[in-house]
């Protein structure tokens, strides 16, 4: 019998084991049998990838920047989904609060998801500090540190901060572009009293990450299985849609150039967003 390929995972919410149950029996009818781990953060499941305890890691962005920087960049990406591509990062401010450029949030508080959080913390900062603006120096940083180890993967400490900014305890907030449009259509965000200042630059979200040593025919066969997940197949769309996707795309890196630039700037992995 094959052994199976051990795909590590992070659970952020009690949906990931359904996720992985479906992906789970969807690759052993491929014929390319899959077993997954599941850890409670992603340092735990960057350890495991390196010392070899599975063989296929679902990392986040800061997971995947910090694979590369552990490795001196050997990782290789294998898979994305078509919503991790091109994503941005919304500063939301009121309609009514007459900041109308970046500049204008000097001496202000913004407020942020988790500390380790690529889109409400890390590259909103960045950004900002590119502009001009020194987080601490220049303007207060109102920190929402809930789920901290699972990169951001859930919308707690974004929504936080939007309601820090909806009680007028900061005058703005980050958010993921797909939170902020979602936001506004279930009437938990009024587009008519927010909107946003500025975003940031155009940056990419998960990957399924290998080391170098992974063999190069495994993982052919592990992408062309992945690549036959169609959504306008029902089995396969209920995991699609719980996993937020519509399509497995082929890897691409250049979408991490930021967030490495950012933890570098920001001395992340060096304890400087403690």
């Amino acid at each position: 019998m094959q052994a199976p390929i051990l795909v590590g995972a992070v659970v952020y919410d009690p949906k990931v084991v359904v996720i992985w149950d479906i992906i789970k029996d969807f690759f052993e009818d491929q014929g390319h049998p899959i077993d997954y781990v599941f850890y409670s953060n992603y340092e735990l499941q960057v350890d495991a990838l390196l010392a070899g305890h599975i063989d296929i890691a679902w990392n986040s962005p800061l997971a995947w920047v910090d694979a590369q920087r552990r490795t001196g960049g050997t990782c290789r990406a294998l898979a994305m989904r078509d919503t991790d591509r091109d994503r941005v990062t919304h500063l939301i401010v009121r309609r009514d609060s007459g900041i109308e450029n970046i500049e204008d949030l000097r001496g202000q508080t913004v407020a942020t998801g988790a500390q380790d959080s690529p889109q409400a913390t890390l590259l909103p900062l960045r950004l900002l500090q590119n502009n001009g603006l020194t987080p601490g120096q220049d303007f207060t940083v109102r920190r929402f540190d809930l789920m901290v180890g699972k990169h951001g993967d859930h919308v707690g400490g974004e929504l936080e901060a939007l309601r820090c900014l909806q009680r007028g305890e900061s005058q703005a907030c980050a958010v993921l572009d797909l939170n902020w449009e979602g936001w506004q259509a279930d009437g938990t965000a009024d587009p008519g009293e927010l909107t946003s200042l500025v975003t940031t630059e155009p940056f990419d979200h998960c990957n399924f990450t290998v080391l170098e040593s992974f063999p190069r025919d495994e993982e052919e066969r592990w992408k062309e299985a992945l690549f036959q997940m169609r959504y306008d197949n029902p089995e396969h769309r209920e995991m699609m849609d719980l996993e937020g996707l519509k399509e497995w795309m082929p890897e691409r890196t250049t979408g991490y150039v930021a967030l490495t630039e950012a933890v570098e700037q920001q001395k992340f992995f060096e304890g400087g967003s403690s």
